[in-house]
């Protein structure tokens, strides 16, 4: 009797293309951010091996009725400008499909009853949220990264770094970081815009801050008042920038003729007169990769991660700095 060759797997394909399983679901998948020669080459190796994707993996793992929890932080506002573009995002994919987006704000212990799945943001390192599903059975994907979990984040190191480089390629030398704080967001940028910033030869001064434009305005103002001085700022957001500029202007602080200012997230519709300087997060494609690794997660495939890369946005809030004495005292 002849013995029936076995069937080519994911990882059959993955081995030949030279790529990750991650990237052969994606391509089976259509998903758009996988370059176009990868995937001509994916479909040429599968194509050669006669591999052919089984019709009900290719669709969406979701059932119509099922709900997918945002496992948000007790202090995140739920209608900050981030999480409005990102829940959009989440809804252009899911809405079709019928499945509802639900905010989860308790501690998921208190929960009588756990969505389908969970997206878990606003990370810690060692989230302990990822431990409490995988006990209860539920599918979950981390906005940030943990090793052994289904992940995805911006690339917050090397933007916070591109923030450091703009400003110090300026002639900046005494900085600020705003932000600080136990999120993977605020370490990862903190730690990227003071590794380079310090490579340049630059000092900084971490402000504690939240992500808020209110927490921005406060924090600002409190450390000018207080006497803590430089010539150009990164905040960990865009809010927080905002709220960070204006602070100084209600000081008589000129931006960016006396200090310069740099934000993360790109987000649009800023309340500035003038365009600001950003990092933006590519937060479209975060949200589908989410969801493609939601999907992973769901079918049982190993975890896998991803980070997303961020490009930096000019604006009017860097120039050069004057050399004279800034309000209230030196640099």
């Amino acid at each position: 009797m002849i013995k029936a060759q076995p069937r080519p797997t994911i990882d059959d394909i993955a081995r030949a293309s030279g790529v990750s399983k991650g990237t052969v679901s994606r391509v089976i998948n259509g998903h758009p951010t996988v370059a176009a020669a990868t995937r001509d080459r994916v479909q040429a190796v599968m194509e050669q091996l006669g591999y052919t994707p089984d019709p009900a993996a290719r669709q969406l793992s979701w059932r119509k009725g099922q709900t997918l929890g945002l496992s948000l932080d007790r202090d995140d506002p739920m209608l900050s400008p981030y999480h409005v573009l990102f829940r959009r995002a989440l809804e252009q994919h899911t809405g079709p499909q019928g499945v509802q987006l639900v905010d989860l704000r308790a501690d998921l212990t208190q929960l009588t009853r756990l969505p389908s799945a969970v997206l878990v943001l606003h990370a810690v390192d060692g989230d302990s949220r990822l431990a409490y599903l995988q006990q209860q059975g539920v599918p979950a994907v981390l906005i940030g990264h943990q090793p052994g979990a289904f992940w995805v984040a911006p690339d917050d190191v090397r933007g916070a770094a591109l923030a450091a480089r703009t400003l110090t390629d300026a002639g900046h030398r005494r900085l600020a970081y705003l932000g600080v704080g136990p999120s993977q967001v605020a370490q990862d940028r903190q730690r990227g815009f003071e590794q380079a910033a310090r490579q340049a030869g630059a000092e900084v001064v971490p402000i504690p801050a939240d992500f808020t434009v209110l927490g921005g305005y406060r924090a600002m103002r409190r450390a000018w008042e207080e006497g803590t001085r430089f010539s150009g700022f990164f905040a960990q957001s865009d809010e927080s920038a905002v709220g960070a500029i204006a602070a100084l202007e209600d000081l008589g602080v000129r931006v960016p003729e006396d200090v310069s200012a740099v934000g993360f997230d790109g987000l649009p519709e800023l309340p500035l007169p003038y365009p600001l300087t950003t990092v933006a997060q590519d937060i479209p494609r975060i949200a589908a990769t989410a969801l493609q690794l939601m999907q992973e997660a769901i079918a049982g495939q190993e975890p896998r991660g991803e980070f997303v890369p961020v490009t930096l946005l000019p604006g009017a809030t860097v120039s050069r700095p004057s050399g004279a004495p800034l309000p209230g005292g030196p640099i």
